[in-house]
């Protein structure tokens, strides 16, 4: 298949584009723009849903404190938006480095998308360079075929693929995406490859196309398709399946993979089996949430959700419990590749710790200036005075506050003890 050329990257989640695992991802991605690429949110996949613009403004704060970095909203809820909304969104789009579009219905945002010129300026901005980052449904829309996981889990539909968007073929990728591939929320029942199920998978499979590659995405797992380049590498804690014509790879970790391989212009690249190992007869569904990574995360995320409160002393104890879960599943966390993510998780918690701290400090000094300052100069008015006794009760009482005052030459200074 001949391909034109491109400049961009685009980018496949598994899921947690909003979390600790992916704030290093966000951060790499966005700085070959040097710190001033134009960064947009879409919100079409969860355009449907009542809290919309809550989802929007949850990815805005995340960017802004996280990734720091500046992120607007290329807001398209539905193609029938009115003409001011869909204008706005193309001249957005139009303009952007870096697009993000998340969770809600594939088949949804596909209704929508088709109706517009979403599509076309997708790809025209990945020629030019912009990075696409597409997370969970996002992700499944991308293909030649989708999931409609909604209706088929949810809804009770026999099992069936859709058309999708199919933006990967103009990039010379013949694929299907299906995110969440390792996801474990059933418990008692199997929810593998999307909330699919083996069986499930394994019927859906068999009614690919001939030649079609399926691409399993684990979640907090990140493929990133570098067009420029020519080639794909993976970052998160997961692992990236490719699947044709009936054999299996697991995606290797350790260096770029070329995309030849995976659009399958050369040979040779994956190992003849019989049937797919993971969607075979009689795989065991899982029995229990996954105890190693989802802690990782969700220790982190409520440590931010305790200093946003300003709980510092329930948010120290999350962070411990952070640490010791990373201690504890130390060799779990090895054998998925996932023990270095977990460390940058625990490094990027620490540093939101100090950030906030800092911050604290800076509010608490603002808010106590005016009386500290008046303070002091009743302090040096019993000074000039020669009434040390009471000039050293009002020190006494601020540095039992935790006000630390320094007499110099040129008069008292303050900092706060900032270990109070």
């Amino acid at each position: 298949m001949a391909v034109s050329t491109a400049q961009g990257i685009i980018t496949l989640m598994g899921s947690g584009e909003l979390t600790t695992s992916m704030v290093e991802l966000h951060k790499a991605l966005l700085a070959r723009y040097g710190g001033t690429g134009r960064a947009f949110f879409m919100d079409t996949p969860a355009g449907f849903q009542l809290n919309v613009d809550h989802l929007s403004a949850k990815a805005v704060e995340y960017f802004r404190k996280r990734v720091g970095h500046d992120l607007g909203v290329a807001s398209l809820p539905a193609a029938d938006a009115d003409a001011g909304t869909v204008a706005a969104c193309y001249d957005r789009l139009g303009a952007a480095d870096y697009i993000l579009v998340g969770p809600g219905s594939p088949t949804y945002a596909l209704r929508q998308w088709r109706a517009t010129r979403v599509p076309e300026l997708l790809e025209r901005r990945i020629r030019l360079g912009a990075c696409l980052v597409a997370a969970s449904a996002a992700a499944l829309t991308l293909g030649r075929l989708t999931l409609p996981v909604y209706e088929i889990y949810k809804v009770g539909e026999a099992p069936h693929w859709v058309d999708g968007l199919d933006l990967l073929a103009a990039f010379g990728l013949d694929w299907v995406v299906v995110p969440h591939w390792n996801n474990a929320e059933g418990g008692n029942h199997d929810t593998r490859y999307c909330f699919m199920g083996a069986d499930r998978l394994k019927f859906l499979e068999a009614r690919l196309p001939p030649g079609v590659t399926l691409v399993g995405v684990d979640e907090h797992t990140a493929l990133v398709l570098d067009l420029a380049a020519d080639q794909a590498y993976i970052r998160g804690v997961g692992q990236v399946v490719v699947r044709r014509n009936g054999a299996e790879q697991v995606l290797p970790r350790e260096a770029p993979i070329p995309l030849a391989l995976l659009r399958g212009e050369k040979t040779g690249v994956f190992p003849s089996t019989d049937a797919p190992p993971a969607a075979s007869e009689g795989a065991p569904p899982p029995t229990a949430a996954d105890p190693v990574w989802p802690p990782v995360e969700s220790l982190a995320e409520e440590v931010q959700a305790l200093l946003d409160l300003d709980q510092v002393g329930p948010a120290v104890q999350c962070l411990l419990a952070l640490e010791a879960h990373i201690h504890a599943q130390a060799e779990a966390l090895q054998e998925r590749n996932g023990l270095g993510a977990a460390r940058e998780v625990l490094r990027q918690t620490l540093l939101l710790f100090g950030t906030r701290l800092a911050e604290r400090l800076a509010r608490n000094r603002k808010t106590l200036e005016p009386l500290v300052t008046a303070l002091l100069e009743r302090r040096d008015a019993y000074r000039a005075q020669n009434a040390w006794a009471a000039a050293d009760a009002i020190r006494d009482c601020l540095t039992q506050a935790g006000v630390i005052v320094e007499d110099a030459p040129e008069g008292a200074r303050w900092h706060l003890d900032e270990n109070r």
